[in-house]
């Protein structure tokens, strides 16, 4: 029994130090306090493993197989209402369903609203009794998220031969509030932070309404549901028009049904496929050369 315990052990630890993570810069201004330390947990009121005050922001680095490495990299932000991540179904489970295509990932863990000890209910609560709360607390970090977004890509291109990806065909992808921080980044890039190409899920444009697209906009598909209960599907489609009459590439697939947050869940509906068309296009769009 000693020896299965140990044996159990060491698993464990090899496991944790194949994790790969990166630290990118606080840069915090001291407007925003975190008293509370990271903390992952199993949400009971979302059902799916979280990560709540993110103060530190880093990446956790999922690598494709040496042989089926494409070059293409693409950094996720997981969604949850910048009160948390949802760390596995909009994170580390695209993660390794991108890998499995060649595609090197970096899961984003961007800064969040200073919370209790349960983020989830602490935005569930105010959600009923004061959302306005949340919309003041949400603009005080943003820009902290959207700058960790900005440094996530500048990281990856210093070190692309690190990773073995190429510079020039390093994605940023995003999930709700994730999707704004990802639209943040779209809109406030230089040249080193530049994005290749932008993949906007369901985005949250009461954090980050749409605007004009850049000159040198990236070529970006974005995925929403109709039925999102947030009301974001004309967002979604502001944004696809803001792109179409600036004659930039876009690509829009809408779903009659999905909701808020499927991310990877499996719901029986078309919208379970939705990173396959990601997939589909990133090759049509010469991002993605699959391998054999």
């Amino acid at each position: 029994m000693k020896k299965q315990l140990l044996g159990l052990f060491l698993l464990f630890s090899l496991v944790i130090s194949a994790q790969e993570i990166v630290n990118l810069p606080e840069e915090h201004t001291g407007e925003v306090f975190w008293s509370n330390p990271e903390k992952e947990y199993m949400s009971t009121i979302w059902q799916t493993e979280v990560v709540t005050n993110v103060s530190k922001p880093t990446m956790e680095v999922f690598r494709p197989s040496e042989e089926n490495n494409t070059g293409t990299a693409v950094i996720i932000a997981p969604g949850g209402g910048l009160y948390a991540l949802s760390i596995e179904s909009e994170g580390n489970m695209v993660a390794k369903w991108l890998t499995d295509k060649g595609i090197t990932a970096f899961v984003l863990k961007y800064h969040l609203v200073p919370t209790g000890e349960d983020g989830v209910a602490d935005i569930s609560r105010l959600s009923q009794e004061n959302p306005q709360k949340i919309g003041e607390e949400v603009a005080k970090v943003i820009p902290y998220s959207i700058q960790d977004g900005l440094n996530a890509i500048k990281h990856v291109r210093q070190n692309a031969e690190k990773y073995m990806v190429n510079p020039d065909k390093i994605g940023f992808m995003g999930f709700s509030a994730g999707g704004a921080v990802t639209m943040g980044v779209g809109y406030n890039y230089t040249t080193e932070s530049r994005p290749d190409f932008l993949v906007p899920v369901y985005f949250w444009t009461d954090a980050m309404p749409v605007q004009k697209p850049k000159d040198d906009m990236p070529p970006m598909v974005i995925i929403c549901a109709t039925d999102d209960p947030l009301g974001l599907a004309i967002g979604s489609v502001d944004l696809y028009t803001s792109m179409l009459q600036a004659k930039k590439p876009v690509a829009l697939h809408m779903y009659a049904k999905g909701g808020h947050g499927f991310g990877m869940r499996k719901q029986g509906l078309p919208s379970d496929s939705w990173i396959e068309r990601f997939y589909e296009w990133s090759v049509a769009e010469g991002i993605v050369t699959p391998k054999n």
